[in-house]
């Protein structure tokens, strides 16, 4: 009896230790995915609500070695949490809140400092995704311009995705994603254009009586609506002047670019770019690489709170007055929050800074000349492997951070594309047999210029065998028309 009462004791103690551990893994991929703005912002709120957290000095941002090992300073157990980064889980909101001491409120107040981009994304915890999915639909909103309109064509997200990511989907899959996306706020966010845009926002706009009416003039009187032919409108649908003028008053109230309507609650018409990182590059081929910390301090647990709960040690809880237990909860409760969101930042950072590093070693030869077709085939899947960072992590990464370089400022996905055809022997990326495409027809006779045919068998010359349908796929990504139209 005794024995199974000690195995049931240690059980409960290790699901305690794991769900402790996944809340901290939770809120560093939370932290990870935010702007450096957002991010400065969420460090800033959880100064002011948290008061044994403290800023100490200003942040370490001294260049780091592209060959240098990731982990700088003194973060002892590093190892111990990047393992358990490496892992996958879905820890539930209430749990992270009850090791977080976020409620609902607050999280939405840091969503409200987040970007454009960054506001559609948070929003796909709503949605039953997997890892697949969520790859897909980052890169779809992504994709989307400033008004949040999508422009490009399911199919060229779809051969972009196999590309450049190495993810491989099609238009169908693509299209699915795209009804998800439509569920987001605000209404009409990713449509393809603006009659599809304002039929988004009048369907979900249930509780009006005027919903069937305004859905009729924007689907069967679309034009007549842009022209303002209003008299054409009215006979059609044999309206009173009463009301046409609700009608008119009703359409006026949707919006023609949802995506300006999260600009203005993020202070912000477009995403400003700030680089996450810097690389640099001298005349003797070193590389050296800092990541941007903007005006993030350093925060640590303030040592009065240590000595406070110090003193409080081989003491029985019981045998404590009422107000010395609650000032125990409470100042346990606020240090271990606290903990818990700087390791969650020392997280984030090595993350970053290993997922960085690995780039620039896998692609040495373009930091260090910055000619674009030196860029070698890389995965999402490569980084991941020789970095020791989970795939999902490095694709959180990439898919909303930007590095500054000698040559200009380029977001991480750039860096990517899948191997496509061999030259010479060796692994050619995507992005260099199109730029050996883009040459062939710059150089071409502009009066007898070059079928799709002729390009596969001249790219064949220079070692580059790949399909008819891939010069195809590839000229249209990068706005070639047709031989025909290019005379």
């Amino acid at each position: 009896m005794g024995q199974k009462n000690i195995q049931t004791q240690q059980q409960t103690q290790m699901q305690q230790q794991v769900q402790t551990l996944s809340a901290q893994h939770v809120m560093a991929v939370r932290l990870t995915e935010m702007s450096l703005d957002a991010l400065q912002q969420r460090v800033e709120n959880e100064c002011l609500e948290n008061p044994w957290l403290e800023k100490e000095t200003s942040p370490d941002d001294q260049p780091v070695s592209a060959e240098a090992p990731a982990t700088q300073g003194n973060e002892s157990g590093m190892d111990d949490m990047m393992a358990d980064y490496r892992s996958e889980d879905d820890v539930p909101d209430y749990l992270l809140r009850a090791n977080n001491g976020e409620s609902p409120s607050e999280r939405l107040e840091y969503g409200d400092t987040l970007s454009f981009y960054d506001q559609l994304k948070s929003q796909m915890a709503e949605y039953d995704l997997d890892e697949h999915e969520r790859l897909l639909m980052e890169y779809l909103i992504g994709s989307l311009d400033d008004n949040g309109m999508l422009k490009k064509s399911l199919a060229q997200l779809a051969d972009e995705l196999d590309i450049y990511q190495g993810v491989p989907t099609d238009e169908s899959e693509m299209e699915r994603m795209l009804h998800i996306l439509w569920q987001f706020d605000p209404p009409g966010i990713g449509a393809r254009n603006l009659q599809e845009c304002l039929l988004l926002q009048i369907k979900r706009d249930t509780q009006n009586p005027m919903q069937k009416q305004m859905h009729q003039v924007i689907a069967d009187s679309f034009d007549d609506f842009m022209h303002k032919r209003w008299d054409r409108i009215v006979r059609r649908m044999d309206l009173t002047r009463s009301q046409q003028e609700r009608l008119q008053r009703e359409l006026r109230k949707l919006n023609p670019r949802p995506g300006n309507a999260l600009g203005e609650r993020t202070g912000q018409g477009s995403p400003q770019v700030t680089p996450d990182f810097i690389v640099e590059t001298d005349g003797y081929g070193n590389i050296t690489m800092m990541l941007n910390q903007g005006n993030i301090p350093q925060l640590i647990v303030s040592p009065d709170a240590l000595e406070k709960l110090k003193a409080y040690e081989g003491k029985k809880v019981s045998a404590l007055s009422q107000a010395a237990q609650e000032d125990l909860r409470f100042t346990r409760g606020y240090v271990e929050q606290g903990q818990m969101f700087i390791n969650a930042l020392a997280m984030r950072r090595e993350s970053m800074i290993r997922t960085m590093q690995t780039i620039i070693k896998l692609q040495e030869k373009f930091f260090l000349e910055g000619d674009e077709s030196l860029l070698r085939p890389m995965i999402l899947k490569d980084v991941s492997e020789a970095s020791g960072v989970s795939i999902s992590v490095v694709s959180r990464v990439c898919n909303s951070k930007y590095v500054q370089t000698s040559y200009g400022t380029y977001p991480l996905r750039w860096f990517f594309s899948q191997k496509t055809a061999q030259a010479g022997g060796d692994d050619v990326s995507a992005r260099k047999v199109m730029a050996a495409l883009r040459q062939l027809i710059q150089d071409e006779d502009k009066e007898h210029p070059l079928s799709d045919e002729k390009l596969t068998q001249m790219l064949a010359e220079q070692g580059y065998g790949i399909a008819r349908r891939t010069v195809a796929k590839y000229r249209e990504m990068m706005g070639l028309p047709v031989a025909r139209m290019r005379k």
